[in-house]
């Protein structure tokens, strides 16, 4: 398996950060390889992607999600993953957003880039393009402030 731990300290406040955070269509708005995500349910998300001229299309399951503090998930099939997204308020105007990321490479090439880490590149570009994308608006395109233990909506 492989990981990725990569931060970024962007130039909103908290709230705003989270909330577009959870705004998961517009993923392909700032990361590379997602084409188009779609929320299926409140805690069930359905992605798709393409990078190398290898198109994937896969279920993910939102376990944890608390308002302002961290949205975590986990793949219901291949290919395999699972991470959070933690968020802490730099100041009242700075938060501090941190990707945790597992992923199970599933061809040669998959294992040779993350092996020369190129997953962690990609994941610190993206964080870079989230931070251009929210910094770049006066307010989050959306908002779902619910909560999610262990799957389940509260």
């Amino acid at each position: 398996m492989a990981t990725v731990h990569e931060s970024i300290r962007v130039n909103v406040p908290l709230s705003q950060a989270y909330n577009q955070w959870t705004q998961f269509e517009e993923f392909p708005h700032f990361m590379s390889g997602i084409q188009e995500v779609r929320q299926v349910d409140e805690a069930l998300v359905h992605f798709t992607t393409g990078m190398a001229g290898v198109r994937r299309e896969f279920d993910a399951r939102i376990t944890t999600q608390v308002p302002d503090e961290k949205i975590a998930w986990e793949s219901v099939d291949v290919p395999h993953n699972k991470g959070e997204v933690t968020f802490h308020a730099s100041s009242p105007t700075e938060t501090e957003v941190t990707v945790d990321l597992d992923w199970e490479p599933e061809s040669p090439a998959e294992r040779l880039g993350a092996g020369a880490h190129l997953d962690e590149r990609l994941v610190k570009k993206d964080l870079r393009k989230f931070k251009e994308f929210i910094e770049g608006r006066e307010v989050e395109t959306g908002a779902w402030r619910g909560t999610i233990t262990e799957g389940h909506v509260e």
